[in-house]
């Protein structure tokens, strides 16, 4: 299958040809012609598998003759990353057609966004809280808007945005398009597409909330003290090209990335307490290959596209299912290959038998000179008893194992075995 098997403008053929994209994903193959009939849509799939285009090129296509300095198109995400890389996919399509963008979110001044706003555009690409303010300041009308997309919808419920997007909402005309994009379909999101759509049609594609196929997984049990240690030689290992570390803090991760550094290790840092200018930089940095570690929290790296991200570390193991899903697939994406590695400590029994509940198995276990004895929670055959997760109490970097990949036996400090690097079976 093709794009040229779509009713899309000629022209946005043209745009997807001169970035080589040839064939649709399965939520395009699906989404696309419906979106193009004026239909709601609620489309659920993984994260990695193209929903962006799945709802711009339809959008922009049915856009092609709007008048021109009317805002007829919203679309709604939940983090300025997330907002820049979905104006990024939609002005590659609009472009072409003539149609305006504007890019609104926080952290940054609001004048060239005001500025933006009045002269007229077509497409707005907003966060809710910084869409509100210029709402309130008189900068942005939507007397005219036929298309509302609200993307990533689950991680907006998740971060506390039902109010807004309900006040936004209700400024905007009942007669639209509402498209409805998302990598879950819990009951939340179920209330909103309920409370927000009309008759749309449901299509889901793959198994939702669960990582691709491409994503290898492994954990490796860790005293909290010996995080740093781990990450530091897992990081040094040829295979791990390029690599996202996540934590929890803002503070710690930081940290990390400051230790990576004096270490050797070319690490950047971004959180929701840095300057966008600051974000901006780190992400620029690693795409352009001058960091090959990206050290974030869940909030920061929401949204963020970047192919040939080889590895996913959870420094922290993340405290729900969909964070996991959510993380591991910023690697593997675009049919890539990837490996996905979580630090788990003797106290992180409740969010590992979360996630390996989510994933119905256990996440296969690394052995290394440091590991430490953890037990898993969650029982794949049922009942109540948890399931020894390893079998090895903790050895100091002083103990090597005698052979293998696990050491040498010369007292050297120890090496993580390749096996985190082999796909999950």
């Amino acid at each position: 299958m093709s794009f040229d098997q779509f009713d899309v403008h000629p022209k946005c053929l043209d745009a997807l040809a001169k970035q080589r994209i040839t064939a649709p994903t399965p939520i395009q193959a699906e989404s696309i012609p419906v979106a193009l009939e004026g239909h709601d849509v609620i489309a659920v799939a993984q994260t990695g598998t193209g929903k962006t285009l799945a709802f711009s090129l339809p959008s922009v296509t049915r856009l092609a003759d709007v008048k021109r300095r009317r805002t007829s198109m919203l679309v709604l995400t939940p983090t300025r990353e997330l907002a820049q890389q979905v104006d990024k996919v939609i002005s590659a399509m609009a472009r072409p057609l003539g149609l305006r963008t504007v890019c609104v979110f926080g952290g940054v001044g609001m004048f060239p966004q005001t500025k933006a706003l009045r002269a007229g555009t077509e497409i707005v690409i907003a966060t809710p809280g910084r869409l509100l303010d210029h709402m309130a300041r008189g900068n942005v009308r939507f007397d005219d808007l036929s298309i509302l997309v609200l993307d990533e919808a689950d991680r907006m419920l998740e971060m506390g945005f039902i109010a807004d997007m309900r006040r936004i909402i209700s400024e905007l005309p009942e007669e639209r398009q509402t498209l409805l994009f998302s990598a879950t379909f819990a009951d939340d999101v179920r209330h909103l597409a309920q409370d927000f759509q009309r008759n749309p049609k449901r299509i889901e594609v793959g198994p939702v909330a669960k990582p691709i196929d491409t994503v290898s997984q492994a954990m490796y049990g860790v005293e909290a003290d010996r995080k740093t240690e781990l990450l530091s030689t897992i990081l040094k290992d040829p295979e791990v090209r390029s690599a996202i570390v996540f934590l929890r803090t803002k503070y710690r991760t930081d940290k990390i990335a400051k230790i990576l550094n004096r270490q050797g290790v070319k690490a950047q840092a971004i959180h929701g307490g840095r300057s966008q200018n600051q974000r901006d930089r780190a992400l620029d940095h690693f795409r352009r290959g001058n960091a090959n570690v990206l050290v974030a929290t869940d909030v920061a790296a929401r949204g963020i596209d970047i192919q040939g991200v080889t590895h996913v570390v959870n420094f922290d193991i993340p405290g729900s299912f969909d964070d996991y899903v959510h993380r591991i697939g910023r690697t593997g994406r675009a049919s890539e290959s990837g490996s996905a590695i979580t630090f788990v400590t003797p106290q992180d029994l409740k969010d590992l038998g979360t996630i390996e509940r989510g994933l119905g198995k256990h996440l296969p276990r690394t052995e290394w000179d440091g590991e430490v004895q953890v037990r898993s929670l969650y029982n794949p055959n049922g009942g109540g008893q948890s399931q020894r997760a390893n079998h090895h109490g903790r050895k100091g970097p002083q103990r090597p194992r005698q052979g293998g990949n696990g050491g040498n036996g010369n007292g050297k400090s120890f090496r993580p075995r390749r096996r985190y690097a082999q796909r999950a079976r």
